[in-house]
């Protein structure tokens, strides 16, 4: 089970945190990963970070303004975003799993509800 929150409305520019509550199963041995979707659009890889390596991950759009981050005893997921631009407005969700590929949403297990992060011009 994974519940996300932290969504909400932000001027461009601005930041917003994200985090993903996960209970039952062994975090710390999950991948977990955020992906969006914005409306008309296709579920897009936002980041990850392996169960196995504090190594993460980016998608294109996220890298240099966005960080993920997994805080195993609080069995917790974070995605810290900056910079935020009007492209960044999507329903963020975060999932875990054994993925073979990090980038595939099909490749995770568990999802959350998503939570809606709109960023105004």
């Amino acid at each position: 089970q994974l519940q996300a929150s932290g969504g909400g409305l932000v001027q461009a520019g601005g930041s917003l945190g994200l985090s993903c509550i996960a209970s039952g199963g062994t975090f710390s041995w999950l991948t977990v990963a955020w992906f969006r979707q914005a409306p008309g659009k296709e579920r897009e890889f936002v980041a990850a970070m392996r169960g196995t390596s504090d190594s993460p991950y980016y998608g294109d759009s996220a890298k240099g303004r966005f960080t993920i981050a997994k805080d195993n005893a609080k069995n917790t997921a974070y995605l810290q975003m900056n910079s935020l631009k009007p492209d960044d407005t999507a329903v963020y969700y975060c999932a875990a799993g054994y993925p073979s590929k990090l980038t595939v949403s099909t490749d995770y297990r568990d999802w959350g509800q998503g939570t809606l992060v709109t960023v105004s011009s």
